[in-house]
């Protein structure tokens, strides 16, 4: 079954997804005139405004009282970006595609703001009101957007296996895995524990999760980047050696041309999509939680995202691993290289720093990619039965699965089944971004007019003003 599952997974990604995900990264980055640069600015200020004041809603007066603020979508969304993909997945994709797998990661990641950008901003402009937040995400700009039901179920479907389900098993492996080289401790004991703190949380619904979130994101990024931040300082003289090995690495000059290449782009685009998740279709969900006065503000909230994942969190850990030289040990992969890497530069405290940093990581990172399930469960039914049946699976039976298996299967699971997912989403958000260049416009017109919180009002898009909920 594994290996089918990996050769699946590695045909598609071979031959069909790095190609349509560059090119998705070039055309968005083109129509919006490089929105992931030019508005960098603009992404800080709306970021610092919502944390610092909460939620500056214009849009939606009437709304029931609670409010999930930019800050705490951003929250979320970071949540199951940084995560192990920024530990253990920089550390596998090093580990079997070399150090050239990094420089396709910054790659992906750099076009990806632009796809991110686009998806998010996608998500706020097709939300919905639920009971007492918003609700949102590609299964519903599918259905509204394009009109074409039975997509927007098959995305449906495939989140909830995808970020629900296959993900969640990742990331309680990589815990389970980081607990027992620290500590030593069981594997099902510890998947017992992580499984009900998670259903705890997962049942308080998403202002639970976020506020979870919102507390745990910033203490474990800031924490992991500033330890990695000291040891590159501490390693400085190194620096050039590992950046000419990365560029040398990335375009074969020192492997060789052709099987090897290949491997080390389609590992490096793999992992690097798995962090940041730019055109899979996850972030959109979270961000058409948030109350913004005009959909475009939460879009650039969340091409930030992109960047503090993999441009910031993710070359830490490459720059540790590669500092370190242990990439070359055929034993080491996953979150033991990057704990290994980490031991060697400042002790014993690495291993134990890396499992601590890994539980809050890849917890906060059960509990965001259980919501993802969740939002789109809500859209294909509203049984309360079923919910709750999705619940005990996500956050208690396969975090037990993620503990139990082994780690070649359950990355090359998650691999097949963001394959499938990121196709999905790339077919809709192409057809509809035409919606996102005149909000981006309109977005602009008004800042250079003087308003300093753009407005958005649906009549601005007649073609489509029906179809827009809730935006007045």
């Amino acid at each position: 079954m594994n290996d089918l599952i990996t050769l699946l997974s590695d045909a598609l990604w071979a031959y069909l997804l790095i190609a349509v995900l560059v090119l998705c990264g070039l055309w968005f980055t083109w129509k919006t005139k490089g929105v992931q640069f030019r508005m960098i600015g603009e992404m800080f200020r709306l970021l610092a405004d919502s944390a610092t004041s909460g939620t500056n809603d214009l849009s939606d007066k009437n709304a029931h009282h609670k409010h999930i603020s930019s800050f705490q979508a951003f929250a979320v969304s970071v949540a199951t970006r940084v995560g192990t993909g920024n530990l253990a997945g920089v550390a596998t994709a090093i580990a079997i595609g070399g150090p050239g797998a990094v420089f396709w990661m910054w790659v992906i990641a750099l076009l990806g703001g632009a796809t991110a950008f686009v998806e998010s901003t996608l998500g706020q402009l097709f939300k919905q009101r639920n009971k007492d937040s918003f609700i949102g995400g590609p299964a519903y700009y599918i259905l509204n957007g394009l009109h074409l039901k039975w997509m927007a179920y098959l995305f449906a479907i495939l989140i909830t296996i995808t970020f629900g389900l296959s993900y969640n098993s990742i990331q309680s492996n990589t815990i389970c895995g980081a607990m027992h080289e620290a500590f030593g401790w069981s594997p099902i004991v510890v998947g017992i524990v992580i499984s009900t703190i998670a259903l705890i949380i997962v049942f308080g619904g998403i202002h639970r999760i976020a506020r979870v979130s919102s507390v745990l994101v910033p203490v474990m990024a800031i924490g992991y980047f500033l330890l990695a931040v000291v040891i590159i300082l501490l390693n400085l003289e190194h620096v050039p050696h590992v950046l000419k090995v990365i560029i040398a690495d990335a375009f074969g000059w020192e492997q060789g041309m052709g099987g090897a290449l290949g491997i080390t782009i389609m590992n490096g685009v793999k992992r690097g999509l798995f962090s940041n998740e730019a055109g899979e279709g996850s972030a959109p969900n979270v961000a058409a939680t948030a109350t913004v006065s005009h959909p475009v503000k939460q879009g650039l909230i969340q091409a930030l995202g992109v960047f503090t994942d993999t441009l910031l969190v993710c070359s830490c850990t490459a720059f540790v691993i590669l500092i370190s030289g242990l990439y070359t040990v055929p034993e080491l992969n996953g979150i033991a290289l990057t704990q290994a890497a980490l031991s060697s530069e400042i002790g014993s405290f690495g291993t134990l720093f890396i499992a601590i940093a890994i539980f809050l990581f890849a917890f906060s990172s059960i509990i965001g990619n259980y919501y993802y399930g969740e939002a789109n469960i809500r859209f294909m039914t509203s049984s309360q039965s079923v919910l709750t049946v999705y619940r005990i699976f996500s956050a208690g039976a396969m975090v037990m699965v993620g503990a139990l298996a082994s780690l070649e299967f359950v990355w090359n699971l998650g691999d097949l089944c963001m394959a499938l997912l990121t196709a999905c989403n790339l077919v809709a958000i192409i057809k509809l971004g035409k919606y996102v260049f005149r909000l981006l416009d309109d977005y602009r017109n008004q800042k250079r007019n003087g308003t300093k919180e753009p407005v958005f009002h649906r009549s601005l898009l007649p073609d489509i003003e029906r179809d827009i909920a809730c935006w007045e």
